[in-house]
């Protein structure tokens, strides 16, 4: 019995299971070691969760290898395991279903930006060698009733190890379980199979028919002006892993804000984003449902805020030198930054400061309307800070000039970003100068929001898609800025008055409608409670 038990295949799949724990499985150790110090006599409980993690790793993959198909499913995994060991590792990102869904939506040139040596030399010792060698060497099953009968015996076998290695830590294991959850996302590879099931689920059932949007805001009316009254013109910038306190609006030491410091802006220093990665938080600032209620894969069943203004009247564009929009833009006018052929500014790679030309042509050919014009930035892209600006801006140095942030000193790797940074105070400068042109002809204004921040090396984190239920307030805590006209309904030193409001994305669909003056039901809790902050601010200035 005990033969058929632990059969050649089954012998396999242990044996890749124990090899993915003890090499692949680099950020988990060390994170479990942490939590749990080995010198305040954790010995036997964190050799228990390793084992544990390495039986559960072992029944995964002993169900999901069949057949013939076995020496292909543990290869596969033995590269997938590769990878998500040198992103935990260089960059302390966990591999769940956000990130797994920015992975389908990563472009070539993005892709680009990842790629290392390191990155070749984890994907060729720990994926690539390995799973030649069991495809080369693991031998096949003998027999479909026979296999079943293994698996369900040896499954026995794993979970009773299972049982016998809690058993004896109970109370370990309950904390284990209940205050550090975290740990558990980095566990490679159980955690990104599970995520990956969710991102398949989630697929599927999006897939299932055709979308019909539903309307929201279904009251929502133009309020009435005056017939010579000028007509909005707002240009929203969706900034790209821009930190607030990386701002020297908002007091950093640095001076990353030079332009800006001669505009009358006010720097919104209290804002929150809806999620931590750009296909999360983008098209959740633009939907009503806020964080709380947001769903990915419901999203474009609603309408968001820019159909709103366009069933108002609202001429709308969307200019993009960033991926896409993530579906906010699939029903209006959109317009490619990346590409060359159409962005002018163009480089080493296309810069954000191409999307303002032609935009006054834009503006002059449709008079008479509301204008809102959209433009998503390439912004502070990383891992590779120093491509996002160009040379005469690399003002702070010295710089890191590799995507490997591990290999560059910290002071290398802020200088380069805040380079960056200081780019993107160059662009919304110039979309100011822009607006200023049309000053006396229409309501101007811009607001400028990230759609997330960024890890830059603190408690070993680097770049952003932390799950939000543990990232670090610098993937959360962005940079937001607003330049009025001097027709503008509202005064900049009104908002002052609520530059320390604790914003978050949730405000930005309402924040809109206000801006071009369209009432609906769905803002008036929202707006009633930022102006009763306006009023107790006012009465204390």
């Amino acid at each position: 019995m005990w033969r058929n038990i632990f059969n050649p295949q089954n012998r396999w799949v242990a044996g890749v299971s124990a090899f993915l724990m003890l090499l692949a499985n680099g950020s988990f150790t060390s994170r479990l070691v942490q939590a749990y110090p080995l010198s305040d006599g954790n010995v036997l409980f964190v050799a228990s969760v390793f084992l544990l993690f390495t039986l559960a790793t072992t029944l995964l993959l002993v169900w999901l290898c069949h057949g013939r198909a076995a020496p292909w499913v543990l290869a596969l995994y033995l590269i997938a395991s590769s990878m998500a060991a040198y992103f935990m590792s260089t960059y302390g990102t966990v591999i769940d279903q956000t990130m797994l869904e920015n992975t389908l939506q990563t472009n070539a040139a993005e892709a680009g930006d990842l790629f290392s040596i390191s990155m070749l030399l984890y994907l060729l010792v720990l994926g690539v060698l390995p799973a030649w060698y069991v495809l080369r060497r693991m031998p096949r099953a003998k027999g479909l009733a026979t296999e079943l009968r293994a698996k369900a015996l040896f499954s026995v076998c794993l979970l009773a190890g299972m049982v016998l290695l809690i058993v004896p830590f109970t109370s370990q294991y309950a904390s284990f379980f209940r205050e550090h959850k975290s740990l558990r996302f980095y566990a490679n590879p159980t955690y990104f199979t599970y995520s990956a099931i969710r991102l398949a689920s989630s697929k599927i059932k999006g897939s299932a028919g055709p979308v019909v949007v539903q309307a929201v805001a279904p009251d929502a009316a133009l309020h009435d002006e005056p017939p010579l009254h000028p007509k909005e013109l707002i240009v929203l910038v969706v900034g790209e892993t821009a930190r607030a306190d990386r701002f020297a609006l908002n007091g950093y030491t640095k001076p990353t804000n030079p332009m800006l410091g001669k505009e009358d802006v006010v720097s919104l220093g209290n804002v929150t984003s809806c999620g931590t990665s750009t296909a999360v938080s983008v098209p959740c600032m633009f939907s009503l449902a806020g964080r709380d209620g947001f769903d990915g894969d419901k999203v474009n069943q609603f309408e968001n805020v820019l159909d709103v203004l366009k069933r108002q009247g609202v001429e709308i564009l969307w200019r993009d030198n960033n991926s896409d929009s993530k579906g906010v833009a699939l029903r209006l006018p959109y317009e490619n930054f990346r590409d060359p052929a159409i962005n002018p500014v163009c480089d080493s790679e296309c810069r954000d400061t191409g999307m303002l030309v032609g935009l006054e042509d834009h503006i002059r050919k449709h008079p008479g309307k509301d204008l809102l014009i959209v433009l998503h930035q390439m912004g502070n892209h990383g891992p590779a800070y120093y491509k996002r600006y160009p040379p005469e801006f690399e003002r702070f140095t010295p710089v890191c000039k590799t995507n490997e942030l591990s290999k560059c000193t910290d002071e290398e790797i802020n200088n380069a970003y805040d380079n960056a940074i200081l780019y993107t105070d160059h662009f919304l400068a110039q979309t100011i100068a822009l607006l200023k042109k049309f000053d006396s002809s229409h309501e101007t204004a811009m607001l400028y929001v990230s759609d997330h921040g960024e890890s830059l090396g603190e408690k070993g984190m680097y770049l952003h898609g932390a799950p939000y239920v543990f990232s670090p307030r610098e993937q959360t805590h962005v940079a937001s800025v607003l330049w009025f006209g001097k027709n503008f309904d509202y005064r900049t030193d009104d908002l002052r008055l609520v530059k320390d409001y604790p914003f978050t994305h949730d405000d930005l669909f309402c924040a809109l409608m206000l801006a071009f003056e369209v009432e609906s039901g769905v803002c008036t809790q929202r707006t009633n409670a930022l102006k009763a902050h306006f009023e107790q601010q006012g009465q204390t200035r």
